[in-house]
C-alpha cells in the first residue's frame, strides 16, 4: 500500500510540496463534484426510521483516509508536513461563516440546539483565527500555544456540532428534533458543509496539530 500511494503521489506531485499542487486540486475537486451529485440525488438524506449513516460516513471518511495515507506513505507525510502553517491557520479565518446557523435559526429553518453552538463555535474559531496568524507572524513566545489551542477547540466545535446536528435531525437518532419543519443538513446546499466543508477543516486542523507534534520533538514548523 505504501508503494502504491507513494507510487501515485510521485507521478502525479512530484517533489511540489505548495497546497496547490496539481494532484491536491484534482482531488479536492473530484471530492466536491461527488458529494454535490450525491446531495442533488438525495444520498445524504435518511428516513425517520434510520441512523444518519451516509452523513456521517462523509464526514468522518475523508479524515480517516486522510490519515491512512499520512502513515502508509512517507511523500503524504512530507506534503502535510510541508504546507505552510500560516495558511492553514488564514484558512481558519473562513469558519465564521458558520455563524449563518444562527441566521437560519433566526428564520426557525434550524433548531437552536444546533445552531447555537455550531454557529457561535464556528465564529469564535473564525475570528480568533486572524490573532492566532499575527502570533506566528510576529514569532511571540506563546505562539505554539495559540495555534493549538485554536486547533483543538476548532476540532472539539465540530465534535459538538455533528453530535447536536444529529441529536436534532429528523431520523432514528434525532431524540431532540423537533416537529417543525426545517432545512435539512442532509440536502443542498447545507450537504455541501458536512461534506465537504468540515472534513476538509477537520483535515487542516489534523496537519496543523502534527506540524506542531513535529516541532515539539526538535523538528520545525515553517514560518
Amino acid at each position: 500500500m505504501t508503494q502504491a500511494i507513494d507510487a501515485i503521489w510521485s507521478k502525479s506531485a512530484g517533489n511540489d510540496r505548495r497546497v496547490g499542487s496539481p494532484l491536491v486540486l484534482a482531488v479536492l475537486a473530484a471530492w466536491f463534484l461527488i458529494v454535490l451529485a450525491a446531495g442533488a440525488t438525495g444520498v445524504f438524506l435518511a428516513a425517520p426510521s434510520q441512523p444518519p449513516l451516509p452523513l456521517l460516513i462523509a464526514v468522518a471518511g475523508p479524515p480517516l483516509l486522510f490519515g491512512l495515507a499520512y502513515r502508509a506513505s512517507r511523500r503524504m507525510r512530507d506534503f502535510a508536513l510541508g504546507i505552510d502553517l500560516r495558511l492553514i491557520t488564514a484558512l481558519q479565518g473562513w469558519r465564521v461563516l458558520g455563524a449563518m446557523f444562527l441566521v437560519l435559526y433566526a428564520y426557525g429553518l434550524l433548531p437552536g440546539l444546533f445552531a447555537f453552538p455550531a454557529g457561535l463555535g464556528d465564529a469564535a474559531v473564525g475570528v480568533a483565527a486572524p490573532f492566532v496568524l499575527m502570533a506566528i507572524l510576529a514569532n511571540g513566545p506563546n505562539w505554539r500555544r495559540r495555534v493549538l489551542w485554536l486547533n483543538v477547540g476548532g476540532l472539539l466545535d465540530f465534535a459538538g456540532a455533528v453530535g447536536t446536528g444529529v441529536l436534532t435531525s429528523n431520523t432514528a437518532l434525532g431524540f431532540f428534533a423537533g416537529t417543525a419543519a426545517r432545512a435539512s443538513l442532509g440536502e443542498l446546499p447545507l450537504s455541501l458543509i458536512p461534506t465537504f466543508a468540515v472534513p476538509l477543516w477537520i483535515i487542516l486542523h489534523i496537519i496543523a496539530l502534527l506540524q506542531l507534534r513535529r516541532s515539539a520533538v526538535g523538528g520545525h514548523v515553517d514560518t
